[in-house]
């Protein structure tokens, strides 16, 4: 008798602003072999429609900010192994979930996967979308300490054990806390460069870098906070700012939102968070990314 295919709940976020990229995306969900899959679509501060007939929309009455409506979809999809894709993204093969699926099944340690993210255009893409320090090695898989968030996998349980993606932050960093959390319990955190999700280009738009630049300063800083002890706090916020300095310096207008997420980010709340374990930190630094970087 032969085993049931794998079962993926798939969810994607959307703000109903991208029909023709949703129906992309949807598209390469609804056309993969091997596995089981049941998509629902998150409406942030929108009520899905024009879907197609096998996915089902969860409409939220306001932008609760992406973790949050990440978070809010699990619910409403079946599947021992969860699948996170934004509505501007798609995969590549139809074989991509079926092949995360066996990496699953034969590393049963492996708790968080990224896909290489390629620009529809061609040609290389933002360095953000390579989960290490250097993008020379994105045709290279193995353990990662942090995930782009718009293409990743996880199988349910582990999802639940960490407690979800960190719906505080509301955008930029997400991808950091969840793989840190993941980490901090025992888990891999994988880069599958052989598995490949389609994105456009970013494309400029001054009007969003204020808010970038705000969310950027100021989740740093409670990340930093939340996890990691005072002196590599300090050092891991410290060489954030040194990094963005020089792209802050050819913006002038960036300055302002930027000091005032650090100041934020400092005062304000957090939530209670857990300190990463000596272990961990270990881990993180064989991995090729110490938490100061």
């Amino acid at each position: 008798m032969s085993a049931s295919p794998a079962a993926f709940g798939c969810v994607v976020l959307t703000q109903g602003g991208r029909p023709d990229d949703l129906r992309l995306a949807l598209d390469s969900l609804l056309a993969q072999e091997g596995v089981d899959v049941d998509v629902v679509v998150v409406g942030n501060a929108w009520k899905p429609s024009g879907l197609p007939e096998a996915v089902r929309g969860v409409g939220l009455d306001v932008d609760r900010g992406i973790p949050a409506g990440r978070n809010a979809g699990v619910p409403h999809v079946r599947g021992d192994l969860l699948f996170f894709l934004d509505d501007d993204a798609s995969l590549d093969s139809p074989d991509t979930l079926a092949r995360l699926a066996s990496l699953f099944a034969a590393e049963p340690d492996i708790g968080l996967v990224q896909l290489r993210v390629e620009p529809r255009e061609g040609g290389a893409g933002p360095r953000d979308w390579v989960p290490r320090l250097r993008t020379s090695s994105r045709l290279k898989p193995g353990e990662v300490t942090l995930v782009w968030e718009g293409a990743v996998a996880m199988p349910r349980r582990v999802f639940e054990e960490v407690g979800g993606w960190p719906e505080l932050y509301r955008f930029i960093h997400e991808g950091v806390e969840l793989a840190w959390r993941v980490m901090d319990r025992g888990y891999r955190v994988w880069y599958a460069a052989d598995l490949v999700a389609r994105h456009p280009m970013p494309v400029a738009a001054p009007a969003r870098h204020g808010y970038s630049r705000y969310y950027g300063a100021r989740n740093r800083v409670w990340v930093a906070r939340r996890h990691l002890p005072l002196p590599l706090a300090v050092a891991y916020v410290a060489s954030f700012a040194v990094r963005t300095l020089p792209l802050l310096l050819r913006s002038p207008g960036d300055i302002r939102p930027a000091l005032r997420g650090y100041r934020d980010g400092m005062r304000q709340p957090c939530g209670q968070g857990r300190k990463l374990s000596f272990r961990t930190l270990l881990r993180m630094t064989r991995a090729g990314r110490p938490p100061i970087v």
